[in-house]
């Protein structure tokens, strides 16, 4: 059998029969754990997962690395946490007969967490900018055959995935810049540039007898890269806002094998949006059944910023269910912008207080709208509250959002979800929208306070918020010991805390007027305030952001 036909252990090859509810079109059913966003899973943690998965019909489990996988390769970004090479090879071996355990390598685009570290910064194609290496690099170059090497000694799957996605600066650095302007004119040298690293790479790992893989999306925009793969390679296919039936078809007819990736979109949401999750992944299903995809890969992303995969184990299990229906069962007999029966009905299926906390969370708090609303970039809230190390952009972009309406609704169902809350881990994410809100509405009180010559009234109103991030600290914290949470999220809550405080002293130091004139607001409580600086230079400057 040629590499890459038989690519699941217990499937059935191409062309022959399948059982237990497999049809040829849908061989491959899998998820992604992301353990790149700042995820410390041990091992009984992954076991936990790894026992999930088999028990939800899920043949594959994707690791998404980046640089949370300890690469024997690169001993200088082995953060804290990290999952080791022999905790994959034990478990590997413990499921070997029941599941697939997948490598999601980054070997171009979302490499940021070796760029940022000391030793990784010369493969940058930008300084301290962006998430990507100079492809054109032959250090780079050798560094990646390196980790996939590494890849290939530990894990033990048919395929790797080599990443690629999202490579937006194709053509920066000096090595790929000088490799682009040496191109002929009327040649995509983004796509040379970009074919001629994933082409050896996926032909080491298929001279291996493995099946190499690659995201998609990179060549809608330059489809000569397809040209330097070989046609062995998956392209995993990712569309979380449409059907993905005709850019699967056009890699289809360029004779590549394609995985169709849905998402259950947490980076977007304040917790989880189930309707659209679960639309996302019947879309893929059903297109899967109609063109004879390989597969379906559900995609999970970004459980730091107070995501928790704990509270998303149902809709997980609930994925799965979809991913195992028949083509008829794949169907929308129901409002689909609106309902989630199978998801919903996997968290009945852990209590009536984890079905009622998820209908609040997951279905009415997007149709609250404004920053709760469903959208295609990652939630504004998560980001300006916590991300930026200054809570008070909150109050800047969503002040009129939070005070009116929206505000109510978003506290109202807070309220009501908190109580519901089987465990801690279920009420951080709640307690987080009620913060959010609560936030922006004593940073209100204290700005009018301030802005009528009241400092003192200022600072009593403002003084509340620094209990907001002691508080959720607390939750951060839990979610690190429950499940493998981000520790990030711990730091992020001390940092805001910390600038409450010192937002609080300039109040005390500069509310009376004894600069001559009064701050604005929004100028007192941003990070690069100056006494004196009066014109905000910091702000004006054209390199004021770098």
């Amino acid at each position: 059998m040629k590499p890459g036909n038989q690519l699941v252990p217990g499937l059935p090859a191409e062309g022959h029969v399948a059982t237990k509810g497999y049809t040829a079109s849908m061989r491959l059913r899998m998820w992604t754990y992301d353990l790149a966003r700042e995820q410390h899973a041990d091992e009984a943690t992954l076991r936990e997962l790894f026992r999930l998965s088999v028990d939800s019909g899920y043949n594959a489990l994707g690791l998404y690395l980046e640089h949370r996988f300890a690469y024997p390769s690169t001993p200088w970004a082995h953060g804290v946490g990290c999952l080791q090479p022999e905790t994959v090879v034990r478990l590997q071996n413990e499921f070997r007969e029941r599941l697939q355990i997948v490598p999601f390598v980054n070997l171009l685009g979302h490499f940021e967490g070796f760029l940022y570290a000391e030793r990784g910064k010369p493969y940058a194609a930008e300084r301290f900018r962006g998430l990507q290496a100079d492809a054109a690099n032959p250090e780079f170059a050798a560094l990646a055959r390196r980790m996939l090497d590494d890849v290939l000694e530990i894990f033990t799957s048919d395929i790797v995935h080599l990443g690629g996605d999202e490579t937006a600066q194709l053509g920066l650095g000096p090595y790929s810049a000088e490799f682009v302007a040496q191109q002929p004119e009327g040649l995509d040298a983004k796509a040379e540039l970009y074919g001629r690293h994933f082409g050896p790479l996926a032909q080491r790992v298929l001279d291996a007898g493995r099946t190499p893989a690659v995201w998609a999306d990179m060549f809608a925009e330059h489809p000569a890269a397809l040209e330097h793969l070989p046609k062995d390679t998956l392209l995993f296919d990712w569309r979380y806002f449409g059907s993905p039936e005709e850019s699967a078809r056009g890699f289809q007819a360029r004779g590549h094998r394609v995985v169709l990736c849905p998402a259950l979109h947490t980076y977007n949401a304040a917790w989880l949006h189930l309707p659209q999750s679960e639309r996302n992944v019947r879309d893929h299903v059903a297109t899967c059944h109609e063109i004879g995809a390989e597969g379906v890969c559900v995609t999970t992303w970004e459980a730091g910023l107070f995501g928790s995969y704990e509270t998303m184990l149902p809709a997980i299990r609930g994925a799965g269910q979809v991913l195992n229906e028949t083509p008829s069962q794949s169907e929308l007999p129901y409002e689909a912008e609106t309902e989630a029966p199978v998801l919903q009905a996997a968290y009945l299926r852990e209590s009536e207080r984890h079905e009622e906390w998820a209908r609040l969370m997951g279905r009415e708090l997007n149709s609250v709208g404004g920053s709760f609303a469903f959208g295609g970039i990652r939630s504004s809230l998560k980001c300006r509250f916590l991300l930026y190390s200054n809570p008070f952009l909150l109050w800047l972009h969503h002040e009129d959002e939070f005070l009116g309406p929206i505000g109510d609704r978003a506290i109202s169902l807070a309220d009501r979800a908190l109580p519901m809350a089987p465990d801690a881990g279920y009420r951080a994410p709640a307690q987080l929208v009620k913060s959010a809100v609560e936030f922006v509405r004593f940073s209100s009180a204290a700005r009018l306070a301030y802005a009528t010559g009241h400092p003192g009234q200022a600072a009593g109103a403002l003084a509340p918020c620094r209990q907001i991030f002691t508080d959720l600290e607390v939750f951060a914290h839990a979610n690190h010991l429950r499940f493998g949470g981000s520790l990030a999220d711990v730091h992020r809550c001390r940092a805001a805390r910390s600038h409450v405080e010192t937002v609080l002293r300039r109040v005390k130091d500069y509310g009376d007027g004894s600069l001559g004139y009064l701050p604005a607001w929004e100028v007192l409580t941003h990070p690069k305030f100056i006494p004196h600086d009066q014109a905000s230079w910091w702000l004006i400057n054209r390199w004021a952001n770098e």
